[in-house]
């Protein structure tokens, strides 16, 4: 019997018509190509990765241009939500918009109470982004919320530990790399920016993981980084070379 393939988890986290500068943006027409190709190669017999896509932070193009996209592809996706911006925060979901998400058998996740790196809290804060987070999407979808996407893609033994404590059961991450089925604690993903083209998307789903392996590489190299420059001048060099644009209001940098 054919094991299942490995599944290679994309993330997203915004999508616009007419793209945007901001680098972590994706424009649709592009979203709508890669969930033709996810389609196409989930019937495939012998798929070598499995994709899957994941959002980031509950933007409200989640709705308004991703959902109706993934059901015209019969596709579902995992949103993680920062739940303390849900109807508060401009330009993010409301909770009739993550209801109408959720009521079209989208997946729902947590993402933290209101995006602070993890890494960073004290064990209050950290207690406190990681169960009220869950507890308010619990309440207010009537469903067990039990995965978590760490804010940042930072993470230690200590935030770990908090997570499973705190009821998740699968955590999410920023490092690029497929995962056998079935899935284990940790889950890696492969962050797509705007500037990604489709040929690039098809060209590492059609590798069999070696280009995905040449950038775990990088991405352990851009850990390193972080580790010697601190978090703080590294999020000022990261704000720069992405072009964070005025209209994107992010507290923190996100999952690089």
């Amino acid at each position: 019997m054919r094991q299942p393939p490995r599944r290679l988890h994309f993330l997203y986290h915004e999508l616009r018509t007419g793209g945007s500068p901001y680098a972590y943006v994706v424009d649709t027409s592009e979203f709508r190509k890669h969930i033709e190709l996810f389609s196409q190669i989930r019937q495939m017999k012998n798929a070598g990765l499995w994709p899957e896509v994941t959002f980031d932070d509950g933007h409200v193009s989640d709705f308004e241009y991703a959902l109706p996209i993934l059901q015209a592809h019969g596709m579902t996706a995992r949103f993680f939500i920062t739940a303390g911006w849900t109807g508060s925060k401009d330009g993010y979901m409301g909770w009739q918009e993550l209801r109408s998400l959720y009521d079209a058998d989208q997946q729902i996740g947590a993402h933290g109470w209101s995006h602070l790196l993890l890494t960073h809290c004290s064990e209050e804060e950290l207690r406190g982004e990681l169960r009220k987070s869950k507890e308010t999407l619990e309440d207010r979808l009537g469903a067990a919320v039990d995965t978590m996407s760490l804010p940042g893609g930072r993470y230690d033994r200590r935030v770990i530990v908090a997570c499973q404590e705190a009821g998740y059961k699968h955590i999410y991450t920023s490092v690029p790399k497929a995962e056998e089925s079935p899935l284990g604690l940790m889950i890696g993903r492969l962050n797509v920016r705007g500037d990604m083209k489709f040929e690039w998307i098809e060209g590492i789903l059609s590798q069999q993981g070696s280009a995905l392996a040449r950038l775990e590489r990088r991405y352990q190299m851009k850990a390193t980084a972080k580790a010697v420059l601190g978090d703080r001048l590294y999020e000022k060099l990261w704000t720069v070379l992405n072009r964070k644009g005025d209209e994107t209001n992010e507290d923190s940098p996100r999952d690089q």
